[in-house]
């Protein structure tokens, strides 16, 4: 395999952009960047583009604003020239016909000028392989005389231009995630290198590029593998030394099976990366969840930052096995960095979401409702709706809630409590404890009793963070007012 070039290791991520980025290509765009990063090498984004069918005009736009999003900052790329320029594929398609050509010269090409419906034909058995055996069946360079090959294409003719396999032989390649690869080159078809409207496959250009660009190693995704022998071949048919190789681990579904947008969707996780953007989550929490879909640390220390995975990082310790997706764990990690923010970092994330809700408050005040639901926030563009009543009262009560904890005497109880308050002094977190423990002891009720209809009165939920804190944050007249206002709409 190629060692690194002057010492230096080169990684590249080559999307293809016939779509947005997908979580899995994330993925696989992270690991190339830790483990360029982590030997002191270079990332390069190359956006392979030559199915010009499916090309999606703004998705090279949005991979770069998603890597960018990510932290995953790259050397080289269409918006940052580089000594190998230009980095997309369809700028490049005078290298890929000159080595088209030097392989037909060597032997190690053929032109094929067999139509859709011919190929149809011969694949309707299942049977049919275009390799040295099937190629004789079909119309090429092979089963057409010198001056027929020579009329065709100088006729303008369609064709393609097909590698030729070579027969009875083993094509081995050592894997750093699998191991040792071998494939038996007869089960391989004569893949297509230049399709008929004179653009490379993947195959050819993805090889070529390789070369070119002094690619040391091929992180890429294992639904790639099965290509790879071919790349082998295509290597040795230059006389070139293939790049060092690893296929990731396919990511899962929670229920089996790839997670495939189709699937995904019917459990309602989102595949694109500018999905998770927008749902709110926090970079640093998706790449460190990313990570570890694949790769083990070796130690029990789950919460990375991007440059403590960089540390941390080997590809001897990703998994051949596939890795399974949790959004319920993804959005544990996000808990977990969204604590780990110093108290202004939060308190700007925060503000700008409730800001898009049409709420103004304070700073003063938002850092308030802050430390108290610091332990508690999972996504911080959900503090506007899932703890709205902090910024306005509730518009209705959870009706279990209502069935449950209000009783005959809540109205009442509600009613002494809030008199007490608007006598209380100092209004913190002791106070309004010791005022309902006290009223509570009066009344010869449990602390339950009242202490459930308050958080419903204020709240309109059976739940959040401490009832006491609450009330401090909300304050006297708000508490007051939002009392009253229960026991008018509840009554009893």
């Amino acid at each position: 395999m190629r060692a690194p070039h002057d010492g230096l290791v080169r990684v590249r991520f080559a999307p293809s952009p016939t779509g947005y980025l997908h979580i899995g290509g994330l993925r696989t765009a992270l690991y190339c960047y830790l483990f360029a990063r982590s030997r002191g090498g270079q990332l390069v984004l190359r956006i392979e583009d030559t199915d010009r069918s499916r090309f999606l005009s703004d998705a090279e736009e949005d991979v770069v604003a998603s890597l960018a999003w990510a932290g995953l900052s790259v050397d080289e790329s269409p918006v940052k020239a580089g000594p190998f320029a230009p980095y997309r594929q369809s700028e490049r398609t005078n290298q890929y016909l000159r080595h088209t050509v030097r392989l037909l010269h060597r032997g190690h090409a053929y032109y094929a000028f067999d139509t859709p419906e011919e190929l149809d034909a011969m694949r309707k058995d299942g049977t049919f392989t275009y390799n040295a055996a099937g190629r004789m069946h079909m119309t090429n360079e092979f089963t057409l005389g010198s001056k027929e090959l020579g009329r065709r294409l100088t006729s303008g003719e369609p064709y393609v231009v097909r590698l030729k396999t070579p027969e009875d032989r083993m094509v081995r390649f050592h894997d750093i995630i699998r191991g040792e690869v071998s494939v038996e080159a007869s089960t391989l078809d004569d893949q297509v290198l230049l399709k008929s409207d004179g653009m490379p496959t993947y195959h050819l250009a993805n090889v070529v590029d390789d070369h070119l660009m002094n690619i040391t190693h091929v992180i890429r995704g294992e639904e790639w593998l099965p290509s790879t022998p071919k790349h082998i071949l295509l290597y040795e048919a230059f006389g070139w030394e293939p790049p060092n190789m690893a296929h990731l681990p396919l990511i899962m579904s929670p229920t089996g099976g790839k997670l495939s947008k189709r699937n995904a969707e019917k459990q309602g996780i989102p595949v694109l990366v500018r999905a998770y953007r927008d749902l709110g989550f926090e970079p640093e929490a998706v790449i460190n969840f990313l990570a570890l879909l694949g790769w083990n640390p070796g130690t029990e220390e789950e919460v990375f930052g991007l440059a403590d995975l960089v540390d941390a990082f080997t590809l001897d310790r990703v998994g051949a096995s596939g890795a399974q997706f949790s959004l319920d764990k993804l959005r544990w990690f996000n808990q977990q960095h969204l604590r780990r923010l110093a108290a202004e970092d939060l308190l700007a994330r925060v503000r700008s979401s409730i800001h898009a809700h049409g709420i103004t408050v304070s700073d003063a005040y938002l850092m308030r409702v802050l430390d108290l639901l610091r332990e508690r926030i999972v996504l911080a563009g959900s503090v506007a709706t899932e703890y709205g009543y902090f910024f306005a009262g509730p518009s209705a009560y959870d009706e279990k809630g209502v069935r449950k904890r209000w009783k005959d005497d809540s109205a009442g109880l509600l009613t002494a409590y809030a008199d007490r308050l608007e006598l209380l002094d100092p209004f913190d977190e002791e106070a309004l404890e010791s005022a309902l423990r006290t009223l509570a002891g009066e009344q010869e009720v449990g602390a339950g009793r009242i202490i459930h209809p308050v958080r419903l009165a204020t709240s309109g939920s059976t739940f959040g963070p401490s009832l006491f804190g609450m009330l401090a944050v909300l304050g006297r007249d708000v508490c007051v007012r939002r009392l009253q206002r229960a026991v008018q709409v509840l009554g009893r």
